[in-house]
């Protein structure tokens, strides 16, 4: 993966802000066109390979903008990253990341030059073949995990191993086989079926890009609940995404689906009219309409009414009143069909009557043969007229 330059951007949000996975981490840089913002602090924002970013200082009051490929110290050795982010903002992304200690806080060095970036190329040419290799030395271990990723620090002296387990892995064999293999300093950092998700990338059923791969940054638990409030049926197939866990954008709209669940009755009123006892069958959230049997199991005599309408039948049950129907303007709802749909057909409308078959005259056949035998050998090729019709009648 070489790294790019987007040469233009300015110090706003750049044009490949929300795109690929490289640039997921961005943050829109509303302070950008304020007069003075690019001084307001000497910290800049630093991206990485993957989801890893870091905060930085300016020690050298270098003129950074979005962009810019820079050198900053690392532990050993120096790394390279793009610049997501300066001015007043990264201060308030330093108090997002509860960076508390000065020590957190490392050094710019410079802005890259030919040479750092031919390292770097290099170092980045590696990390498959190391992914690699080091699944098939974690696989002769017998450990129970998963390397879905390496990342190679800037200079090529550390290396970093991205992997997933279920459980907890004793690793230190693997550390010192990994170092002696290939060389480097060695970092294990486990991630989430979320994150591998979000680095692999794909397509998910809506037919869009993975939002863990283009612009979800912070994975927040998802549980059935979401599901139950916006009414989706309990389908394990349909509920878990491409990481085999639930669908994150099961959250994104189960605020609006609990406040307007809010507005509705509840599922325990059973609603009172001069025929019959009115139950809650199912409810239109987003749409505010309810939808009530006189049968608690099953579909029966099913009244549609909007959340206002069942509230104030509601408050004249309570005053003991008890409304014609559930309708407002208190008429009885009339089906324009049947609610049997057999009803006025006959039970036998697909049975056919059969015909009787004739029975075969086998004796005209038998008769046309013996006259055709006793016939000279001259005259029983072509056959009479009598004969033609007397098969042709054994025939049918």
């Amino acid at each position: 993966m070489k790294l790019k330059i987007y040469n233009g951007c300015g110090r706003g949000l750049s044009l490949h802000g929300c795109g690929r996975q490289d640039r997921q981490l961005n943050t829109y840089d509303w302070l950008a066109d304020v007069p003075g913002n690019a001084n307001g602090s000497n910290l800049v924002e630093v991206q990485f390979k993957n989801t890893r970013k870091g905060y930085y200082c300016n020690v050298n009051n270098l003129d950074l903008k979005k962009g810019d490929v820079v050198a900053v110290e690392a532990n050993p050795g120096h790394d390279i990253g793009v610049v997501t982010l300066t001015g007043k903002l990264v201060e308030l992304q330093v108090r997002k990341a509860n960076l508390k200690s000065a020590d957190d806080i490392k050094r710019i060095y410079r802005i890259a030059k030919p040479v750092d970036m031919d390292k770097y190329y290099e170092a980045k040419s590696r990390e498959h073949g190391t992914m690699i290799q080091s699944r098939q030395i974690a696989k002769s271990l017998d450990l129970q995990m998963k390397i879905g990723d390496v990342e190679y620090q800037g200079d090529g002296n550390k290396a970093i191993f991205y992997y997933i387990a279920d459980e907890r892995v004793d690793f230190r064999q693997l550390i010192k086989v990994l170092a002696e293999t290939f060389h480097v300093r060695i970092e294990m950092k486990q991630i989430g079926a979320r994150q591998e998700a979000g680095r692999i990338g794909g397509t998910g059923p809506c037919g869009r890009e993975l939002c863990c791969a283009t612009w979800m940054k912070n994975f927040v638990s998802v549980s059935t609940g979401a599901a139950r409030y916006q009414d989706i049926s309990l389908n394990p197939q349909k509920l878990a995404g491409m990481c085999a866990k639930l669908k994150c954008c099961l959250n994104y709209e189960v605020d609006n689906y609990i406040e307007a669940g809010r507005k509705l009755p509840s599922k325990e009123v059973v609603l009172q009219t001069q025929d019959s006892d009115y139950y809650l069958f199912k409810s239109d959230i987003l749409a505010g309409l309810v939808t009530y049997s006189t049968d608690k199991k099953i579909p029966s005599n099913l009244e549609t009414i909007n959340a206002r309408r069942a509230f104030e039948v509601m408050e004249m049950n309570k005053r003991g009143e008890k409304p014609i129907s559930l309708q407002e303007d208190g008429t009885q709802k009339h089906n324009d069909r049947p609610v049997d749909l057999l009803a006025g057909e006959s039970i036998t409308r697909f049975d056919k009557a059969k015909k009787k078959r004739k029975p075969k005259n086998r004796n005209a056949k038998a008769q046309a043969d013996r006259r055709r035998a006793d016939r000279p050998a001259g005259q029983r090729q072509g056959g009479g007229q009598g004969d033609k019709q007397a098969a042709k009648h054994a025939d049918k």
